[in-house]
């Protein structure tokens, strides 16, 4: 591996599902990407065409093209290395008595 491949980045389309529902029961997105690979950190997805609204009751389900760009290896480690940082700013834990007597 030399170092021209730590900076590389693939970019490739591939078929997806997009499914949109926006009822009282449920309000949600989802796209499943068909293909054998799997979506790592530091990767990028952007599905062409997507709808983005979807009337109140109804649920949307399209097939659209999706462009995977890969994240080059550097990119990759410094996502991991960075996403253990965001994941600590979740936490919000007190042991504390907020209520005022």
């Amino acid at each position: 591996m030399n170092l021209f491949s730590l900076a590389r980045r693939q970019r490739f389309e591939v078929p997806c599902t997009v499914e949109i529902e926006h009822s009282g029961k449920s309000l949600h997105a989802h796209v499943e990407i068909e293909g054998d690979f799997v979506i790592e950190p530091g990767d990028e997805v952007v599905v062409r065409d997507a709808p983005t609204d979807a009337p109140f009751g109804s649920k949307i389900t399209v097939r659209r093209i999706a462009v995977v760009t890969r994240a080059s290896a550097a990119e990759r480690a410094w996502t991991r290395w960075a996403g253990n940082f965001e994941l600590a700013s979740l936490y919000d834990v007190s042991f504390t008595n907020r209520r005022s007597l």
